[in-house]
């Protein structure tokens, strides 16, 4: 390539990255909000994105994934401020068949694609689809993100396969290295905004119900997002996945809205089933709390879990008056807790929040 092509290409680059930050307004209508209204407005925000094919991915992904140096930034492999152990070109590389790690690198959905039912246009919305080496992908497979304990496997470069030990969760969970957990945090917030009202037929998972975090995976992704700030890799694949998708990552552009939407005093209260509710009273409660479930289908035994803000389940009584229950909470100590109403097969069908 000569140098004026080069410096074209280059110049060319830039101009669309200069366009691709934050316009004017764009978050004017999430000002002043939180909780589900600041939720429901980011949705409204960042919904009716431009839909990408799933081949076009390889393509977009030289843009918004592309290292200094030219290769793929491929967070499965990368050792931030060392030297990974293998690195991958584009479209040389391009997967292909894989025998082991370095064989090639291919399109991971880091909120996995069984979830939501492979559908469109999830299946190939940028912000939650990285290139990530094919076999410690299929190593990842569609396990949900977590701390890993007693690893059974191991990436070159850190990433571990094996049993859970966030609190609430203790079955197999992948666990990326320190460097990217926000980065993956982030897109699952990403997710639960997108997405949020759109997801009631998805399938879910241990990690979600619908696009939205069950109690212990978000304390985690929480603390992932606060542990591994916004970098300036994900500032420039935000400003480069607009370029192509027209919608932001409202969390990478404003990270307390995390807060905001999900942190204790937002007073949210997200139902899980449109047709069930739940009511608790008093609230704040006492040494005890009656609670009603409106909703449920005939003959469905409700399950009653309580947890506390990081996730942990908390071991109260629960007893059945009639068509009343009656929680015990002497054992709580003063604070915010989240209340899952669930059926027998662990399906939530409603939450609400308890304050002691």
């Amino acid at each position: 390539m000569t140098k004026i092509k080069l410096l074209l290409l280059v110049l060319f680059v830039s101009i669309n990255l200069l366009y691709a930050q934050i316009p004017t307004g764009y978050y004017d209508p999430a000002i002043g909000l939180t909780g589900t209204a600041l939720q429901l407005a980011l949705h409204n925000i960042i919904k009716g994105h431009t839909v990408k094919t799933y081949d076009y991915l390889w393509t977009a992904f030289q843009t918004t994934d592309k290292k200094a140096n030219g290769k793929v930034w491929d967070m499965y492999s990368d050792v931030p401020g060392g030297t990974p152990p293998y690195e991958y070109t584009f479209i040389t590389d391009q997967c292909g068949n894989y025998s082991g790690e370095s064989s090639c690198y291919n399109r991971e959905h880091s909120f996995p694609k069984s979830w939501f039912g492979d559908a469109s246009p999830m299946v190939s919305d940028l912000f939650h689809i990285v290139p990530t080496d094919g076999y410690v992908n299929g190593k990842r497979s569609n396990f949900p993100y977590g701390k890993v304990g007693n690893a059974s496997w191991t990436s070159q470069n850190g990433s571990k396969l094996g049993n859970c030990i966030s609190p609430g969760y203790t079955s197999t969970v992948f666990e990326p290295i320190d460097d990217y957990k926000g980065d993956f945090a982030r897109n699952y917030f990403y997710m639960a905004v997108r997405y949020y009202t759109e997801d009631s037929s998805w399938p879910g998972s241990d990690m979600v119900i619908g696009s939205q975090p069950k109690p212990w995976a978000l304390a985690m992704l929480k603390l992932w997002s606060q542990q591994d700030p916004v970098s300036a890799k994900e500032t420039s694949r935000n400003n480069a996945v607009y370029a192509i998708q027209h919608n932001r990552n409202p969390f990478i552009d404003n990270p307390e809205y995390i807060t905001a939407i999900w942190g204790v005093n937002t007073g949210i209260v997200e139902p899980y089933d449109r047709l069930v509710s739940v009511s608790v009273y008093p609230n704040p409660v006492g040494n005890s709390c009656q609670i009603d479930i409106v909703g449920l289908e005939n003959g469905t035994k409700a399950v009653l879990i309580v947890y506390d803000i990081t996730g942990r389940r908390e071991p109260v009584e629960v007893s059945q008056s009639g068509e009343h229950f009656v929680m015990n909470t002497t054992t709580l100590i003063p604070g915010i807790y989240v209340l899952c109403i669930s059926d027998a097969s662990g399906m939530i069908k409603a939450r609400s929040r308890i304050v002691k």
